[in-house]
């Protein structure tokens, strides 16, 4: 299951496990189409926006700080275990850091090019990983 389904999976089933009146909230009319809190409720109880909330709902924690996460928590009333695990399908949610590219190295020390230049009998020379080559002797050079 990817994270984005665990994280729906996960919200929507402790938003239907409290009622209204477990949150502190009353409950208006006896016919509630939905099994527990509503949406707009959780928002409010978290101190987010319905827009944000149903976006997390929908699998979307990446950008979601502390404050909120512990605003969730604290409106689904999790206990430690679960909170642990919002708090791991957030970081989750993360998007990985970039890649640092390596700086382009323009050749090789003069250790090595005094090497190269002491083979005299044969081309030499030395290449990257992407086979760009960094230096030579005077034969390769020619070759």
């Amino acid at each position: 299951m990817d994270n984005r389904a665990q994280i729906r999976e996960f919200l929507i089933s402790r938003r239907e496990r409290i009622s209204p009146a477990q949150a502190g909230l009353p409950a208006y009319g006896g016919n509630r189409r939905v099994k527990g809190l509503r949406r707009e409720e959780v928002g409010l109880l978290a101190g987010v926006s319905i827009d944000y909330y149903v976006r997390m709902e929908r699998g979307n924690l990446a950008g979601a700080s502390n404050a909120v996460l512990h605003g969730i928590a604290n409106a689904l009333q999790l206990d430690e275990a679960e909170r642990t695990h919002l708090f791991d399908l957030a970081r989750a949610a993360q998007p990985s850091p970039p890649r640092q590219r390596r700086t382009k190295t323009s050749g090789v020390t003069g250790g090595i090019q005094q090497i190269l230049d002491a083979i005299t009998d044969a081309p030499a020379w030395v290449r990257n990983a992407r086979h760009d080559m960094l230096a030579a002797n005077r034969m390769a050079r020619a070759l």
